[in-house]
């Protein structure tokens, strides 16, 4: 979904402007990868969603470092703390209701807050969530429950404004185009809300299609070894094949792009996502350069190749972990940020409070 290689967050890190490989990705074709583009035309083959422009006082907010959590409900007021240089106790910062105070206000948004929660509960409840183009999946760690799965609009900005690929998404989505000469489309961000779904990550493939051919087929959490990818291989590439001619090819807007696939239990094969065919998407078990040129793909038999993780020797830790130490947490450990620690303790409040008057059914 738009994830971004180790080679590519490199590039975040040195503040180049170009990779060697594939370049021929253009600013349309990520466009045309935009959730609201693809998903009205396989609508009927994916998981149901809802689409919720994002006004720009929630980008801002997104994009500020100052502040890490939200108050979702108007109970949260605001709270004031004292800080007591000159004392060396732990107690160095008081809460307190002195109007003296410094004070630290959570933004709002009522009006937004309001249609995130009416479309919550028309998925159901629980949702996936995303952005234009990522989901933050290098930041589900952060979450209490691990997941991506949400129920609340501070569920969702704990996650965007720890993600790197939320940043991404809103800063630099054209980064590695190969038109850098032409101007910027303009983007309308918006948040998409997909009904939860429990997905086995050995179900997931991810699919790169060039000039309208399936030509490469990657298990999509190659990281792991699941005995029934290498058994049930002949089965999983009938299916996906099946699927791609009579549902995808030539309806996309583009002759190249990647899609990521779901097969169930079932056999039945569901589109999750769509991507750009450049750097930006990451090429898991082959290399943009093979996929870009051919290279041994040409020497495949028909059909596409296919890879899988074929044994527990060549297991791979997880390439979100180099994401799980953020700025704000260094902060927080080193004590260089009392703010950052002000908002994560109103987080963990807020969170009680919301359990407290919502409890499960």
């Amino acid at each position: 979904m738009f994830h971004l290689t180790s080679r590519v967050r490199k590039i975040f890190t040195d503040g180049l402007s170009s990779v060697t490989g594939n370049r021929s990705m253009k600013k349309e074709q990520v466009v045309n990868c935009q959730f609201s583009v693809w998903y009205p035309i396989f609508k009927q083959h994916t998981i149901k969603s809802l689409i919720l422009p994002l006004p720009q006082n929630v980008i801002d907010y997104l994009l500020d470092d100052g502040t890490l959590v939200v108050s979702g409900s108007d109970h949260n007021a605001q709270q004031t703390y004292t800080n007591n240089s000159d004392s060396d106790d732990e107690e160095d910062i008081q809460w307190s209701d002195d109007e003296t105070t410094s004070t630290v206000t959570a933004p709002e948004f009522p009006e937004f807050t309001s249609k995130v929660l009416e479309a919550i509960n028309a998925l159901g409840g629980r949702v996936f969530p995303k952005l234009n183009w990522s989901a933050p999946r290098d930041a589900n760690w952060i979450a209490l429950n691990s997941s991506l799965q949400c129920d609340s609009l501070t569920d969702i900005f704990l996650l965007f404004k720890s993600s790197d690929f939320i940043t991404h998404d809103l800063t630099k989505p054209f980064l590695l185009c190969s038109d850098q000469d032409s101007p910027d489309p303009l983007v309308n961000y918006e948040l998409v809300l997909r009904k939860w779904s429990e997905l086995i990550p050995g179900g997931e493939f991810r699919c790169f299609v060039k000039e309208n051919k399936l030509i490469a087929i990657s298990q999509r959490d190659y990281t792991q070894h699941y005995q029934h990818v290498l058994k049930q291989e002949e089965q999983i590439l009938h299916a996906i094949q099946a699927f791609f001619s009579q549902h995808i090819q030539y309806n996309f807007l583009d002759e190249d792009f990647v899609l990521d696939v779901y097969r169930d239990s079932q056999g039945r094969v569901w589109l999750i996502d769509v991507n750009p065919f450049g750097e930006v998407t990451d090429s898991l078990l082959f290399s943009w350069e093979e996929l870009a040129t051919g290279g041994e793909l040409a020497q495949q038999q028909e059909g596409p190749a296919f890879r899988c993780t074929t044994s527990e020797v060549t297991v791979q830790p997880s390439p979100c972990l180099s994401y799980r130490i953020p700025r704000d947490f260094v902060d927080l450990s080193t004590g260089e940020d009392a703010y950052k620690l002000i908002d994560f303790l109103k987080l963990k409040k807020s969170q009680q409070e919301e359990e407290e008057e919502n409890p499960p059914q």
